[in-house]
């Protein structure tokens, strides 16, 4: 057992120094050669950054992607309500993470095309035409998404938000930072989803309590009622055509 696991133990090793080894040289070369990571070049226009800097800056976006998508969509409210309906219909891992988090993201775009249209036409294709610059641009497409958030938000998770970073009354939410406005709408999401939740939980609930009290009225105490009411609860489903149900109610549950 010890020789197996020392055995692991170096294949790991190798594992790591394998692709260190391999990079290594690159990374000397690199230092003999004198590349610049960071190249500022001032002119009349302004500051330009080379283009090593721009892609690590693009790298960085990509890698918050999914938790912008996370804290600015509609991804939240979705993916919270499928989770909880999985758990009300009693199946353990049917469907699976991957068809709930692929059926959230899809219904996410569909959700959120207006905003993302917006967001292009008022920021990413005047950027591309050089129309504006990447300061304006920024703001620009910042917009929509505080539009959406701020319809979807309530006021005492704004005002309580607002409480603990210590800021001040505002005149209108455009004058809310959004460091607080973000926060603020995936507490009033998570809110939103566990009352949809808990309404799409009450009719499963009724059918375990009714399949539960019939088979102890019948002294079938050893059966699990979960046997018994996962066929009732998938047909009640079926029959009210669930899935179409949940996400039409999803879908207009969301305040454009």
């Amino acid at each position: 057992m010890r020789y197996q696991r020392n055995s692991a133990f170096l294949r790991g090793v190798v594992y790591l120094l394998v692709p260190a080894l391999l990079v290594w040289p690159a990374l000397g070369a690199a230092q003999v050669g004198g590349l610049e990571a960071v190249t500022v070049t001032e002119s009349e226009g302004g500051t330009a950054y080379s283009v090593s800097l721009q892609v690590l800056a693009l790298m960085t976006v990509l890698t918050l992607l999914p938790a912008a998508m996370l804290m600015m969509t509609a991804f939240t409210r979705i993916i919270v309500v499928l989770g909880i309906l999985r758990n009300a219909i009693g199946t353990a891992q049917t469907p699976s993470n991957q068809v709930l988090v692929g059926l959230a993201f899809f219904l996410t775009l569909f959700i959120m095309w207006p905003v993302f249209e917006q967001v292009y036409g008022d920021a990413v294709q005047p950027y591309l035409a050089e129309e504006v610059s990447a300061d304006e641009a920024v703001p620009a497409a910042m917009q929509p998404f505080r539009d959406f958030m701020a319809a979807q938000t309530r006021q005492e998770d704004l005002a309580m938000f607002m409480r603990i970073a210590g800021n001040g009354p505002v005149e209108g939410i455009e004058d809310v930072p959004f460091a607080v406005l973000v926060p603020a709408f995936v507490t009033s999401e998570l809110k939103t989803a566990f009352q949809i939740g808990f309404i799409l939980f009450l009719p499963f609930l009724v059918i375990d309590l009714v399949v539960s009290s019939t088979l102890m009225s019948m002294g079938m105490l050893m059966l699990s009622p979960m046997i018994i009411s996962l066929p009732f609860k998938i047909m009640l489903f079926v029959l009210v055509d669930g899935w179409s149900l949940v996400m039409g109610t999803l879908a207009a549950s969301f305040i454009t």
